[in-house]
């Protein structure tokens, strides 16, 4: 069984954006975990490299050829057996120990019980976006996984299904766990327990095709009681619109073949192949991090996204600028 570190207390306050993913300021216990495993490693070849490196050093100078000295070759050596058995014996045991400690970290991770309260959600890769659904909430998004943070040892830990849709895929977020690979056909499994409120930035870190470094993700952990608020409005439907104008603009999403791709839920928009846009505009981005979600950037996106995003699957829809007005001012109502 892993020992958490330390728990800090959770203070009221805006969630800070932890936007470099320094996997040497571990904020979770896995996380936390392979930091002291690297420092063991490195602390172990640092010291191998000081040592061989010090021999080179002391040889150059003690055997370095003099003015005036010898002409002669010095004694050579052709075979100790003392020596044989050192640099053969030690560099073994010095492996067996790295791959000992190793296999207790790993194995630690991935056999650690979950507690009554953990939470479950199942992570699905796609090129090239992350899908997050909580089975036991029914809820469906995207790109931004909402995850409670840990107050005191085995609180609200969150565990992971890892499936892919397509290609191979790794899901990596350096401050809160080591990355897992996430594969067509096989569920891999890991875990978080945020210390902090934050958003914690992540990505996909095996490459998956040509927008690879386009798959972005975030780790938004919230303390349990804005959970609890974030699962209730995301467990809604989408608001019905009450002005014509809006009316108007949903009927012609309805029309396209928007739905096709994309679900709205209480519409009758159920597609799956793109993301769930029930509560597109609670999200901080669109097109997996590439873009903030502002207006402006939404109606782009909707416009060309080849253009900013060339390879992904939505296509140019051609669509008019009455089209487009409709479409970007309803998706504007989804929250």
């Amino acid at each position: 069984m892993i020992q958490p570190v330390a728990f800090l207390q959770a203070a009221a306050s805006p969630l800070v954006e932890h936007r470099v993913a320094d996997m040497f300021k571990p904020l979770a216990t896995p996380a936390h975990t392979v930091f002291d495993l690297s420092l063991l490693v490195m602390g172990i070849t640092a010291g191998i490299f000081v040592v061989v490196g010090g021999l080179i050093i002391y040889a150059i100078i003690r055997f370095r050829h003099k003015e005036g000295g010898d002409p002669d070759e010095p004694p050579q050596i052709y075979g100790s057996n003392q020596i044989e058995v050192a640099w053969t014996v030690i560099p073994i045991l010095i492996v067996f120990a790295l791959i000992g400690v190793t296999a207790r970290v790993v194995a630690g991770v991935q056999d650690q019980a979950e507690p009554p309260g953990a939470i479950h959600a199942t992570v699905i890769g796609h090129q090239w976006w992350w899908e997050f659904r909580y089975p036991d909430y029914g809820i469906v998004t995207a790109n931004e996984l909402h995850v409670p943070i840990t107050t005191g040892p085995g609180e609200h830990p969150t565990f992971l299904k890892l499936e892919s849709r397509d290609v191979i895929h790794s899901f990596w977020v350096p401050q809160l766990a080591g990355k897992t690979d996430v594969i067509p056909n096989r569920e891999n499994t890991m875990w978080l327990d945020p210390r902090e409120p934050g958003i914690y930035f992540g990505n996909c870190a095996e490459y998956c095709g040509t927008q690879h470094a386009n798959m972005l993700l975030r780790v938004v952990a919230q303390t349990p009681s804005d959970f609890a608020d974030w699962v209730a409005q995301q467990k809604q439907r989408a608001a019905v619109p009450t002005d014509p104008q809006l009316k108007q603009a949903q009927r012609t999403f309805d029309r396209l073949s928007c739905i096709a791709c994309h679900a709205v839920r209480g519409t009758p928009a159920f597609g799956v192949v793109g993301p769930d846009l029930t509560h597109l505009m609670s999200r901080q981005t669109i097109g997996a991090g590439v873009m903030e979600n502002t207006p402006a950037n939404l109606r782009a996106w909707i416009d060309n996204p080849q253009a900013i995003k060339p390879g992904c699957e939505m296509p140019d829809m051609k669509l008019s600028d009455q089209q487009l007005d409709q479409v970007v001012a309803y998706i504007e109502t989804l929250k």
